[in-house]
């Protein structure tokens, strides 16, 4: 039990030092390091420090090295040097002049994250966090309004998306062993709350704008400037039509690699649409280089391994089960609070499942059901994570943090969650 306590000072202490500007990753290693020492009961020394090496670089349990961490963090340096020189050279202003052209009136705030939401790399947020950044500004929005619906709009997609590792485990004949397509039908109200209350929200924000909301110019030369950012999804499309045509099934292995090409060649083309010199653009490139998203992905990945290797995610799970609440909250609550600590919808599912799993004959409804909300209360807590990658690079750039979102966040999932579990209830009782 000592380990769980370590685990809720350590997240304390994570949101003491992101509330004073301390790097998030070095944040979240300082956190690894109160959760390993409060665990030494369970394990050793030697187990925290091979829970670093596991979480970075490689594994112990295969005995090869692992450069998926690594690629990962390459991959979101490459695509905020791409962001970030995209507004230094003033192709997204165009682009967003452009985009008013078919949404004004404060669309482009939950299309341009949306679009972005259908590229599946961790931590794609930062794809559309420079473009909400500067539409933001025309409506006099706040960073922590700004990284609300960025997030939030990313992530519409989620309750329906067929490709998705979290869904496709949990449909899987060691979990439901359901029809993905019963899944996507049961999840459709959570996937027309997730769109209504972000509209809500986004008008809530707008209210209040300065600037008169009118129907702009025609203006569709910045659209080419869709171009780079859309450009890794296309290449990423191409390799998995290739792969399927192929007969391999494994994309997924390579999905980083791909994801890390399609950025490089968007740097490029961003050259060439633009009119620069190529000195100046490499100048550009060189100040927009970071490494604080990097130091992220390692603090993340470290938590979240020094979770698993103290097993205080697994003591979460049974301390959660033996809760004397009715059947039904425990199924929900289970999963959001493993999606809350471990930042992971895939990992959240996976060890929740088989906890909530013999509540399931006291609640009255059918298998369907119950996977639709466990799938929700899963992505509800990943979402709302301050250890979810999209929480961390969208608040990254907008020069915010995860903490000023929960007064937004809470509210909003929990309104997701009744209108999903009270469909449920309805449609899905035996």
């Amino acid at each position: 039990m000592l380990n769980l306590i370590g685990v809720i000072i350590a997240f304390a202490v994570i949101i003491y030092l992101i509330r004073k500007k301390l790097n998030f990753g070095l944040s979240l290693i300082f956190g690894s390091v109160i959760v390993g020492l409060f665990s030494l009961q369970e394990i050793s020394p030697v187990d925290i420090l091979k829970s670093f090496v596991e979480a970075t670089i490689y594994s112990f349990e295969d005995q090869t090295i692992n450069f998926q961490t690594i690629e990962l963090a390459i991959l979101l340096t490459l695509i905020y040097i791409l962001a970030k020189a995209m507004q230094e050279t003033d192709a997204i202003n165009k682009m967003i002049n452009s985009l008013r052209t078919f949404f004004y009136k404060g669309g482009t705030l939950g299309i341009i994250p949306a679009v972005y939401g259908l590229m599946p790399v961790p931590g794609g947020a930062l794809f559309s966090a420079p473009m909400i950044d500067k539409e933001g500004e025309k409506y006099k929005l706040r960073q922590d309004q700004k990284n609300f619906l960025n997030v939030w709009f990313r992530h519409i997609w989620f309750p329906i998306f067929p490709i998705s590792s979290a869904m496709l485990l949990i449909i899987s004949s060691d979990f439901s062993n359901i029809n993905i397509y019963e899944l996507i039908i049961a999840d459709l109200p959570a996937f027309v709350a997730f769109i209504l209350i972000g509209l809500i929200y986004l008008k809530l924000f707008i209210k209040n704008s300065y600037e008169p909301i009118k129907k702009p110019k025609k203006d569709y030369k910045g659209l080419v400037y869709l171009l780079p950012p859309i450009l890794p999804i296309i290449i990423y499309v191409l390799f998995f039509i290739a792969f399927i045509l192929a007969g391999f099934q494994n994309i997924k292995d390579f999905q980083r690699i791909i994801f890390i090409i399609g950025v490089i060649l968007s740097l490029i083309t961003l050259y060439y649409l633009l009119d620069i010199q190529w000195k100046e653009y490499l100048n550009i490139l060189k100040k927009s280089v970071s490494f604080n998203l990097a130091l992220a992905i390692f603090g993340i990945m470290i938590f979240r391994e020094i979770i698993e290797t103290s097993r205080s995610n697994e003591i979460l799970a049974h301390v959660l089960g033996g809760l004397p609440f009715p059947a039904l909250i425990i199924v929900i609550i289970a999963p959001l609070f493993l999606g809350l600590i471990t930042g992971y919808n895939f990992g959240a599912i996976a060890l929740s499942y088989f906890i909530v799993e013999p509540f399931f004959r006291y609640t009255n409804i059918n298998i369907v059901g119950l996977t639709s909300l466990i799938f929700i209360g899963s992505l509800v807590g990943y979402l709302i994570s301050p250890i979810h990658l999209c929480n961390v690079v969208s608040s990254e750039y907008l020069k915010t943090d995860v903490t000023r979102m929960y007064k937004m966040y809470i509210p909003a999932i929990f309104l997701l969650l009744l209108i999903q579990t009270v469909f449920v209830i309805m449609f899905y009782s035996s």
